[in-house]
């Protein structure tokens, strides 16, 4: 629930951050002094919201080795390590994506996957879950690590993210000058009604922001469940590693890498979750095997 806690706050003091940075650079003040202007307003609220968005994927992976203290791996630093690098080159030639760079964090179990692009990516494991896990189960976490990368999950999720950001940043505006010159009858400008209004209601935006986003990040964990499935020729292994990892207390992420990982979620804190419970995501693989005559 914490990590849960941290990503959305993240999320909120970064646009936070920007509407400072627009209020100081003078572009409410110019926004607003003769009316509102809509069409610069969106295109501003675009430029913010999706450069934030895709200025982070770009960073992605030296980010991510950088939060986690990944170290990179090319099979040669030992017998684990081999098996690893070469586990990831047959599921990414299954997939048909590029060879993802691999590396191993120190850690409680958890994995995530995380680049710019299917042929860019990153593929990284802890060592708590290379501790704790057979390496069938592993093999599966990986699969699935590499089915978010073969179906362009970070990408996705970027897009998504920026579209949410972007109405969170023209929402706020708008409602942050109706309240500014309708309710407080202010015609000098953009006043303290106008800034007190906008980052509450960016806040509060931002929380329903980041459900809608959480939303779409329990769907695409299905999918890269049924991906790992489908490498493997087998939900057995997948629905195994699940099952560890529902008596493991899976590893915290940095809370910006929290939607790419394996661990599972729900409780009070469901909707904000980017994790369906394992629960879940174990009857799914299991359903799908029940309709597939002959897999064991």
């Amino acid at each position: 629930m914490k990590r849960v806690f941290l990503l959305i706050v993240t999320n909120i003091a970064v646009m936070v951050v920007l509407s400072i940075t627009a209020s100081a650079l003078g572009l409410d003040r110019i926004l607003t002094e003769n009316g509102l202007d809509l069409t610069a307003l969106l295109g501003l609220s675009a430029l913010f919201g999706f450069g934030g968005a895709f200025i982070s994927l770009l960073i992605s992976k030296p980010m991510a080795k950088w939060s986690t203290g990944a170290r990179a791996i090319d099979g040669s630093e030992g017998s684990t390590e081999y098996w690893l690098v070469e586990s990831v080159r047959r599921l990414a030639q299954k997939a048909g994506i590029g060879m993802p760079e691999v590396a191993v964090y120190e850690g409680e179990p958890n994995a995530f996957a995380t680049g710019f692009s299917r042929n860019d990516s990153l593929v990284a494991v802890s060592t708590g879950l290379l501790q704790s896990m057979s390496r069938e189960e592993v093999e599966a976490v990986l699969g699935h690590e590499v089915a978010h990368v073969a179906n362009g999950d970070m990408v996705t999720l970027t897009l998504i993210q920026g579209v949410v950001n972007t109405f969170v940043f023209f929402l706020s505006r708008v409602i942050g000058y109706l309240v500014d010159r309708v309710v407080l009858k202010n015609d000098r400008g953009p006043g303290f009604g106008y800034y007190a209004t906008m980052i509450v209601a960016q806040i509060v935006l931002g929380l329903l922001a980041s459900m809608i986003v959480a939303w779409f990040s329990r769907q695409r964990e299905f999918r890269a469940d049924a991906g790992a499935a489908d490498y493997l020729g087998s939900p057995r292994p997948m629905v195994a590693a699940l099952q560890r990892l529902g008596g493991l207390q899976p590893g915290a992420l940095p809370q910006t890498m929290q939607t790419l990982g394996v661990s599972g979620g729900g409780g009070l804190m469901a909707l904000m979750s980017s994790h369906p419970p394992i629960e879940q995501r174990i009857a799914a693989l299991q359903s799908r095997q029940a309709r597939v005559p002959g897999q064991v």
